[in-house]
């Protein structure tokens, strides 16, 4: 489908453009507050035809928030993975020493997202973002706390205790999944991390990276995450504190503290992921 066909669906379905006023209102009645911190997990098109696009809904957020908040967003970069990993594209054997070498090395400042959307495609280049230098698994921030969130982002640990996830669970921290479901709940992988299910299977990762001043491919390993259960683990936690979901704009959306959801998708992860 074209791009314009999409549009054409979405302002199809939208009753009425929204406006950056409308996303303000529709923020503070889920309850974003001025000196927030909260990450955002988004899917634009679920919003509705947005007057500006995409940075409508990030000065939206930024308004809501103040310079007093701190705006994350995942900016993952999944195409600077090993391809020996890969279902989606499943290329040919042959082809993967080809995009090992030829991987263009991961910075912060000019790599793409990948499969993210438009909203935190467009943060990532905005003044005064900070991206982290992990290579695959990137997240960037505006605000107050914005270097702090992103300063340290181990290698061998995308989403362990010295990662964003981590941050924002340490500082009190919300999340919002904006028109997205649990699935797509970046901040849950921390809870795996967490849980030290025994067994856990781990997973060879590799990607191209600057070092000295020269692009590498390196190679590690770390837990192999796994979101194929998140939805499930989300439905248990709303079920358990009997949380409605609000719109914004049309985007069926929630908001809830990262101490709140982590602490219980621990729980669940321990009694219900078997490995």
């Amino acid at each position: 489908m074209k791009s314009w066909e999409k549009e054409k669906l979405v302002v199809e379905k939208s009753k009425f453009p929204i406006t950056k006023d409308i996303l303000v209102e529709d923020f503070k009645r889920i309850g974003l507050q001025a000196g927030d911190i909260v990450i955002v997990h988004s899917s634009l098109s679920k919003i509705g035809w947005v007057v500006g696009d995409a940075i409508t809904v990030i000065n939206a957020l930024m308004e809501v928030l103040t310079k007093e908040g701190t705006l994350v967003m995942p900016t993952m970069t999944s195409g600077n993975t090993d391809p020996q990993n890969w279902k989606y594209p499943p290329v040919p054997a042959d082809w993967k020493p080809i995009i090992r070498q030829e991987m263009p090395q991961y910075e912060p400042t000019i790599t793409p997202t990948r499969g993210m959307g438009r909203i935190p495609e467009l943060f990532r280049i905005l003044p005064n973002v900070f991206r982290s230098n992990h290579p695959q698994s990137s997240f960037s921030t505006w605000g107050k706390h914005a270097k702090e969130i992103v300063g340290e982002q181990k290698l061998e640990a995308s989403f362990g205790h010295d990662s964003p996830l981590r941050k924002v669970y340490d500082l009190n921290g919300k999340i919002l999944p904006l028109g997205v479901h649990h699935g797509s709940n970046t901040s849950l992988h921390y809870a795996e991390v967490k849980a030290e299910l025994p067994n856990h299977p781990l997973q060879k990762q590799g990607a191209a990276l600057l070092e000295s001043g020269k692009r590498i491919w390196k190679s590690w390993e770390e837990m192999e995450y796994d979101a194929e259960d998140f939805k499930e683990l989300g439905i248990a936690f709303e079920k358990s504190t009997n949380y409605q979901t609000i719109k914004i704009g049309l985007a069926e959306s929630r908001l809830m503290f990262s101490k709140d959801i982590l602490n219980f998708a621990v729980n669940w992860l321990s009694e219900n992921r078997k490995y």
